[in-house]
């Protein structure tokens, strides 16, 4: 898997929204007095993430692997244990899982993946595991001492939504990630109130917003694409 050949795969656009991306990380890590280099290499690693699952490649879910365990780390830290669980329990195995299916969806021999409508059986088990999932990691968050327990709750299940429909390649796993986002961002200014070097985390996860909304964009775009080349 060359990662230099992804890099050139990006459009004008796409290459100036991932350089904008680290340019905003490391001046927020510099702004907060470039205290906890582990902010920085996740917000990195995962902005980098996101470009290529926004385009559909492969790269991208290895890469959300590896923000998956750095985030955890970071989560642990702050004693966000409903975030580091999340992240190390389920979006890293989720994320290899869909290593896994996309590798076996290819679309027409490229590196793109082949966009998936999902079916009324799937959407219900969806809503289904969501609520179960939602249910017991809310008394499982209070049991541990959890910070911030109801954020660290709705993000476990906006965490799920965007993993489960990211394995099965909606373009709806975007929506799944906005949600989330919005969630961390809330969950990383209370904790940047408290220590500035996690401000990096704040712009992180501003950067994903954007970034997964570019994401379902290209994702309508390429299920147009597709499904008029198969017709």
């Amino acid at each position: 898997m060359k990662t230099k050949k992804h890099f050139s795969d990006l459009s004008r656009f796409e290459l100036c929204l991932w350089i904008t991306s680290v340019a905003v990380i490391i001046l927020s890590f510099i702004i907060s007095g470039g205290g906890n280099i582990m902010t920085m290499i996740a917000s990195l690693i995962g902005v980098t993430a996101l470009i290529f699952v926004a385009k559909g490649y492969v790269l991208g879910q290895v890469l959300t692997v590896v923000f998956a365990v750095f985030y955890g780390i970071v989560s642990f830290y702050f004693h966000y244990y409903g975030e580091m669980i999340t992240y190390l329990g389920m979006t890293s195995p989720c994320a290899i899982a869909s290593v896994i299916s996309w590798l076996c969806h290819p679309y027409a021999g490229t590196k793109e993946v082949k966009v998936n409508k999902l079916n009324g059986k799937l959407w219900i088990l969806l809503i289904l595991l969501t609520l179960a999932i939602t249910f017991s990691f809310y008394f499982i968050l209070s049991a541990i001492g959890n910070a911030n327990i109801l954020f660290s709750t709705f993000s476990v299940a906006t965490s799920f939504i965007a993993s489960y429909l990211t394995f099965f390649r909606s373009p709806y796993y975007a929506l799944g990630y906005v949600a989330n986002d919005i969630v961390l961002i809330v969950l990383w200014t209370m904790a940047t109130f408290e220590k500035i070097s996690y401000l990096p985390m704040i712009a992180c996860f501003i950067m994903f917003l954007i970034n997964d909304l570019y994401g379902f964009y290209n994702w309508q775009k390429m299920k147009k694409k597709q499904s008029e080349l198969t017709k």
